[in-house]
């Protein structure tokens, strides 16, 4: 029996066990399949000229946006306002994926030592994973010269 991709989404948002999926005749469901469920989706865009700051604006990007990991991180580079404006895309993200603002020195960006960039939630705004059940946070990253771009998932 083939089964639509509609039916298999409106399954899966209702956490149908693959025992009862099999018995609809639905073959090679895994447990996985139906247990993952994106909860959350967030994307944005920022245009690297917009992160080019002078000494000033620099002082108060890195007190008030940045975190010092992410700050680090940026001014390593050769091209450190393409990093920065992909770790403020990432940051927006975020807050879009979760559905409200989260103060910015709370969302942060890492890396993994792959280089796999990941967000990481600080303070109070550590507990929305547990709050909202969230298993997992995908991020990708992506910049060019004149523009940054970031998605976040949300899975539960």
């Amino acid at each position: 029996m083939l089964i639509s991709s509609r039916v298999l989404l409106e399954l899966t948002f209702r956490r149908v066990l693959p025992r009862r999926i099999r018995l609809l005749g639905v073959r090679n469901v895994t447990k996985r399949m139906c247990g993952a469920m994106i909860v959350g989706i967030g994307i944005d865009l920022a245009e690297v000229e917009r992160y080019r700051f002078d000494e000033r604006e620099r002082a108060w990007f890195a007190r008030k946006i940045y975190t010092n990991e992410e700050w680090a991180y940026a001014m390593r580079k050769r091209h450190w306002a393409e990093r920065l404006a992909g770790f403020f895309a990432a940051k927006e993200a975020t807050r879009k994926a979760f559905g409200h603002a989260i103060p910015w020195r709370q969302v942060g960006v890492s890396h993994e030592r792959s280089g796999r960039p990941v967000i990481r939630l600080y303070d109070r705004a550590a507990g929305l994973i547990a709050a909202r059940s969230i298993a997992r946070v995908h991020l990708s990253i992506t910049h060019s010269v004149s523009t940054a771009a970031a998605v976040v998932i949300l899975e539960a």
